[in-house]
Order: C-alpha cells, then sequence, then structure tokens
C-alpha cells in the first residue's frame, strides 16, 4: 500500500513536469544568459556521439520497466533522484533563461549522425540546457544499477551501465547539445543530493 501511494505521486509529477517544461521551451525571456565556457572552444563536434545520445531514451525507459517489476524500492530511489534533478532543472531555467551558441552553423559532411544531428536541432531548441538532463538522469541510472543487490554480481550489466552513462555524458559535449558548464553542474548536483541521501539513511 506504501509503495502504492509513492506510485501514484511519482506518476502525478509527470504531467507537472510536461507542462512546465513545455511553458518554458515556448517562453521568451527578456534576457537569455548564454552558458559558456573556454573548455567548450576546445571540444570537437563529433556526430557519431549521436548514437549514445539518442540511446539515453532507451537506456532510461529500459531501467525504468526493469527496477519498476523486479527491485520496487530500487525503483522509487530512481524516480525520487529523477523528479528531484528535473526540478532542480524546472527552477534554474525560470530564475535564470539560458542557452548556448555552441552549435556549428554549417557541417562540412553528410552523413547519417549528420542528418539525426540537424533532426534533433530542429526538435531541441539550444536553451533551458543548465543544469544537463541528459546527464543527471544517467547518473542516477548508473548508480541504481551499481547499487542493486540484485545486479551487484553482474559485472557485465554494471559495466555496460557505466560505459552507457560515460558515453551519454560525452555525448552532450562533443554533440554541442551541453556546455562543460551543464554537465559539471548536473554532475555535482546529483553527487551532492547523493552524498545527502546517503547520510539520511
Amino acid at each position: 500500500r506504501g509503495l502504492g501511494d509513492v506510485y501514484k505521486r511519482q506518476l502525478l509529477y509527470f504531467p507537472f513536469y510536461l507542462a512546465a517544461f513545455s511553458y518554458l521551451e515556448k517562453r521568451v525571456p527578456d534576457q537569455l544568459h548564454i552558458i559558456d565556457c573556454a573548455i567548450d572552444r576546445y571540444i570537437p563536434f563529433i556526430e557519431v556521439f549521436i548514437i549514445p545520445y539518442l540511446l539515453w531514451f532507451a537506456y532510461i525507459a529500459i531501467a525504468g520497466i526493469y527496477f519498476f517489476f523486479r527491485e520496487k524500492e530500487s525503483f522509487c530511489k530512481l524516480m525520487y533522484f529523477g523528479m528531484i534533478g528535473m526540478t532542480i532543472f524546472i527552477i534554474v531555467s525560470y530564475v535564470y533563461p539560458n542557452g548556448l551558441e555552441l552549435r556549428p552553423d554549417t557541417f562540412t559532411r553528410d552523413n547519417i549522425f549528420i542528418q539525426l544531428t540537424r533532426m534533433i536541432y530542429s526538435m531541441d531548441t539550444p536553451t533551458n540546457v543548465l543544469p544537463s538532463i541528459h546527464v543527471f538522469n544517467s547518473m542516477a541510472v548508473y548508480f541504481a544499477v551499481k547499487n542493486s543487490p540484485y545486479l551487484k554480481e553482474k559485472k557485465v550489466i554494471r559495466g555496460a551501465a557505466f560505459f552507457m552513462t560515460t558515453s551519454i555524458v560525452l555525448s552532450t559535449m562533443f554533440l554541442k547539445q551541453h556546455s562543460v558548464v551543464d554537465v559539471l553542474t548536473a554532475s555535482v548536483s546529483y553527487t551532492h543530493l547523493r552524498a545527502h541521501e546517503t547520510g539520511r539513511n
């Protein structure tokens, strides 16, 4: 019964998040703060990283389905971290409207990866990028797998989760979807939240 109530609250969160995200995407702020870091200019655009970037959606979904059916408590913790991360993202985006100017204006080559990148660029505006949800939620999934009592002996699965998380984090920068600042902010936020929760328990 207790877990059922938790599930209901978590499910009710998503309509709120989607509505808030939609509002932020359509809003035209008076001032847009450009996220920039000197390191960003030394990071090349590498289109093949569109593969892990897109696999993020499957990565999150598969982990969610697994934990929902096999490890209810781990599922609730994963959802909790995800909800906190997305709430931080919504608040930061509302209070501090932000965006990027990192995307290439033109491409010197054309291939399937470039075409997929163009598709993502057309669907996802370079605004509201701080902190990176791709990074935050990927870290949440990795640590859920790493700390799973049922997966602790599954070295292949744990290794695959580490590889996927690392690839996704790198993809956000190599595709110019996020600045190093976005990545570090998400990483520090997640690490701080996890340390806080570990201390409480």
